[in-house]
């Protein structure tokens, strides 16, 4: 399986990669194949803590990351726009060289802007806010889109309320499954939907 790497830095929103990990690792629907296992990534393999307390150890550092992934998930928090957040410039610039997924949510959506990725249709914490932080090298305004997420090719985008749409977009880009099974997985968090009576329910 083909491994999606998420980049957490200190101060991470936990909430912001929790439905497309779950997705990944167990299947857009349970019984479904799965094709992608989840890894986490910061500057070193030292304890990360979130913004809700929980502390992750990294499976790779910046100094053993491999070269074989499916994509980059950038999980929002404050320090993307600290000297943290400069350490992971390289690792964007050769994803987005090698057609790899490319996804920025809130803050991280923003740190793709400052950094000039964001030369495709994108959102994020509402344009003036992303052309605040971002500052000159962002210059993507035509391409801005009012929405809780975009997918452009291989380089999705989201606001920070709009991790389901993220992971939706996600789904897409990896086509991790069918397109039946994301929309009824994105429901099925969304509001509560039930899966078909052919297929287990998260509930039970």
């Amino acid at each position: 399986m083909k491994e999606v790497i998420f980049v957490i830095l200190e101060g991470f929103a936990d909430w912001e990669g929790a439905y497309i990990a779950t997705c990944l690792n167990q299947g857009v629907k349970p019984g479904n194949p799965i094709s992608y296992k989840v890894k986490t990534l910061s500057i070193t393999k030292e304890p990360v803590s979130s913004i809700g307390g929980f502390k992750v150890l990294p499976d790779y550092g910046l100094n053993d990351m491999p070269e074989n992934y499916a994509g980059l998930v950038l999980i929002g928090g404050m320090n993307w726009f600290s000297p943290l957040g400069e350490l992971i410039v390289p690792l964007v610039e050769k994803a987005v060289k090698e057609n790899k997924l490319v996804a920025g949510i809130c803050n991280a959506s923003v740190f793709l802007g400052m950094h000039g990725f964001l030369e495709v249709k994108h959102t994020s914490n509402t344009l003036d806010y992303l052309k605040q932080y971002a500052g000159d090298k962002y210059t993507g305004d035509s391409n801005y889109i009012n929405k809780q997420a975009v997918r452009d090719g291989n380089i999705v985008t989201a606001n920070g309320t709009g991790q389901l749409e993220f992971c939706k977009e996600i789904l897409y880009a990896l086509e991790a499954d069918t397109t039946d099974a994301i929309e009824e997985s994105y429901l099925f968090y969304k509001n509560g939907s039930s899966y078909s009576a052919a297929s287990p329910s998260l509930s039970s």
